[in-house]
């Protein structure tokens, strides 16, 4: 059998991994870099608190010594279902079954501006970019001798109220109270703000009501001031607009709003539904075809009693989607029964900043703020990084900047120009 999975991420990898040493089933892994990296910490590569290879792995060298199991490096540009291929940026690539495992991307709600200026915070290019820009800014407005041209370089507004923003902007009012004047003598008499902003009532929408309470509190607490109920509409000219016909003046806009799957040539209208998800049947197959499959972020599944609405776009689904197709994938070749996919949901959480996290967990509905909280969140994401060798360089450099308050990465690493 020989599969070939379009994306590297939590269900692309968990599903290659669920295959290996199978000696029936041949796996390609295709994506656009060359590594795997864990997105729930992009943000504190973005915040130099963790360097890059910190939270990423070389998708050969995880590969190297499996034998069933290949990379190749390639952008899909579109698929020939009746042929069985897919079209690469750098050739093609024949199947028996397909995988789009292709994740998400940024979602700017059609808003040309917005797209065109502000930071994203989707990859780890977004969050080295989004590090030199905010360093740069830093740069310039410790030798800017105009006030509100200097208040504009230090104001952040982050956009979008979900663990993204929440964590990101959270690190911004602690970096601003512990690192910025000592490091930056000459901004001690600039006032400056961290925003966070949300089209809707509340932050941390999914979570519960109590979870959704503390965050506010705490961020409050660390200076950030929260916009609730204020849905950005434009940002030119380094102003933020919105709905209600407020504005910040700012050049820092961090887009941590929302994300949309990607539509791929070649794919029947008829496989797509809600935010350009592939809709699939229990199994994860596609809609409209006989051997493609989608999984984690890409995909929407209704079967599941659950949540017929569909999966929430989070790494435990990715995972445990990746983990039941290739457990179908076996039972196929020795013709037994396939197994639906049923979500077991094990919770979701969100760090604040130091010593402030919340925790909602299912079943019992527990939820927990604080310390404790905060030590879970640690723990879940550093045993979720992928290899051991990304475990202690993060365990490492979090120690670091627990106690020191501080971290030494904060250089501005240009590409070359003509790489640019």
């Amino acid at each position: 059998m020989n599969i070939v999975i379009i994306g590297g991420g939590f269900a692309g990898l968990n599903l290659a991994k669920e295959l290996l040493n199978h000696p029936e089933i041949q796996v390609t892994l295709v994506d656009k870099n060359n590594y795997n990296f864990f997105p729930p910490l992009i943000y504190q590569v973005a915040t130099a608190f963790l360097e890059p290879s910190s939270i990423s792995y070389p998708f050969r060298k995880f590969f190297a010594g499996k034998k069933n199991l290949q990379f190749r490096l390639g952008e899909l540009l579109s698929v020939v279902p009746a042929e069985n291929k897919v079209i690469l940026s750098n050739g093609e690539l024949s199947y028996d079954h397909l995988v789009f495992a292709t994740g998400a991307e940024t979602s700017y709600f059609g808003m040309e501006n917005v797209m065109k200026n502000a930071i994203p915070m989707k990859t780890l290019n977004d969050a080295i970019v989004m590090r030199n820009t905010l360093l740069k800014n830093l740069e310039k407005a410790a030798i800017c001798k105009e006030i509100r041209k200097r208040r504009k370089l230090l104001t952040i507004v982050v956009a979008g109220g979900g663990p993204t923003g929440v964590e990101v902007s959270g690190m911004f009012a602690e970096m601003r109270k512990n690192i910025l004047l000592k490091e930056y003598p000459e901004l001690d008499t600039t006032a400056s703000n961290v925003y966070l902003v949300d089209g809707g009532d509340a932050l941390l929408a999914p979570m519960s009501e109590a979870s959704q309470k503390d965050t506010l509190e705490a961020l409050t607490k660390l200076g950030v001031v929260v916009k609730l109920n204020s849905k950005v509409t434009d940002y030119v000219d380094d102003t933020v607009y919105f709905e209600n016909g407020e504005t910040i003046k700012t050049k820092n806009l961090i887009w941590a709003a929302g994300v949309t799957a990607k539509i791929f040539e070649g794919m029947p209208t008829e496989s797509y539904g809600r935010g350009r998800r592939m809709a699939t049947d229990a199994f994860n197959k596609v809609n409209a075809t006989e051997n493609i499959y989608a999984i984690g972020d890409t995909a929407i599944l209704t079967a599941d009693k659950n949540f017929p609405d569909g999966h929430p776009q989070v790494a435990q689904v990715a995972i445990q989607q990746g983990v039941n197709l290739a457990k179908n994938f076996k039972a196929s070749i020795q013709n037994k029964p396939l197994k639906p996919f049923i979500y077991n949901d094990k919770g979701s959480m969100a760090i604040i900043g130091k010593n402030k996290a919340v925790v909602d967990l299912p079943s019992p509905k527990w939820h927990f703020k604080g310390f404790f909280a905060w030590i879970i969140w640690l723990f879940i994401h550093l045993i979720s990084l992928i290899t051991y060798r990304n475990r202690l360089k993060t365990f490492y450099n979090w120690m670091i900047a627990y106690f020191a308050r501080d971290q030494s990465l904060r250089m501005i690493i240009r590409p070359d120009k003509k790489q640019a």
